[in-house]
Formats: structure tokens, sequence, C-alpha cells
């Protein structure tokens, strides 16, 4: 028994500083949960804040029905839009303007092609041509692209301009 308690003293010191490094990581870790049990204390307290278990029930209620309206309010957007997109498909959205001489003693561009056209290729084709005297207009159908009577180049170079139009 002797043996053990010289044993014992010979390595109380080693012992008494291991049990100290101990202790310190231990007081560590119990400021450091104190801390957090603090925050989360807060944040408890805010969140219940003036409010019983059936008030923060009917909270979260009125919140699911604000979020329920905001979702049928944008199904009921989508449809809509899908509307308009259908009419703006039947709108004369497409166009070009082709300018030209009809005549080559007259200058200046004052002659034109307008080529208007929906989402179907379907519209038609305005030709004013201007001469010393006066100006004529013209109109010719369009239906999917194509025109029943003979187009002049400046029509063609109009209507494949309309056809081919992309709007950003």
């Amino acid at each position: 028994m002797g043996n053990l308690i010289s044993k014992i003293q010979s390595i109380s010191g080693v012992l008494s500083i291991f049990l100290l490094i101990v202790v310190i990581a231990l007081l560590v870790c119990v400021v450091s949960l104190f801390l957090e049990v603090n925050r989360l204390n807060q944040k408890y307290r805010v969140f219940m804040k003036g409010r019983d278990g059936q008030s923060l029930e009917k909270s979260f209620r009125r919140k699911f029905a604000m979020i329920d309206k905001g979702l049928d309010a944008a199904a009921a957007n989508e449809q809509e839009i899908e509307k308009l997109k259908e009419i703006m498909g039947n709108t004369l959205n497409k166009y070009a303007i082709v300018k030209y001489d009809a005549f080559e003693d007259m200058g200046g561009k004052l002659s034109f092609v307008l080529a208007m056209l929906d989402d179907k290729n379907t519209g038609f084709l305005l030709n004013a041509i201007h001469s010393r005297e006066n100006c004529f207009l013209y109109i010719k159908e369009i239906v999917n692209g194509e025109s029943y009577v003979i187009l002049s180049q400046e029509e063609v170079q109009a209507l494949k301009q309309a056809v081919n139009f992309r709007q950003n």
C-alpha cells in the first residue's frame, strides 16, 4: 500500500496539470453552451412575444391564406397572359418597309412598300407609288406568306423582311 501511495505522489504534478487542462476545457464548453442557450432564449422571446399558442396558430393560418391567394393570383395572371399571347398572335405585329424610286427620273426614294403581317404571315402589302403629279396607293392581300397576285421586286423584298421579322 505504501508503494502505491509513493507512486501517486510521484505523478501528482503531472496528474494535477492534466486535471487542470480538463477543468479549463470543461469551463470553455460550459460558457459556450451558456451563450448558445441565451441566444436561443432571445430568439424564442422575440418569436413568442405577445403570442400564446392559439394566436400563433392564427398567425400561421393568415400567412398561409395569403400565400394561397398569391398562388391563385399568379395562376389567374398566367391565364390572362396566355389570352394576351393568343390575341397578339392575331395582330399585325410583323412589319417591313422598303423605300425605292418608282421612276428613273425621280430620286429621294419617295415610293415605298409597307408589309404588315400577323404570326401566321397573313396581312397586307401597301404600295405607295409617288410620281411628280400624284401618289397612287395599292394594297395586296397576303395569306400564309403568299399573294394571289403578282408582286413587284420591292413587294417581294418587303414581304420576305416581314416574314423573317423577329421581335426582341
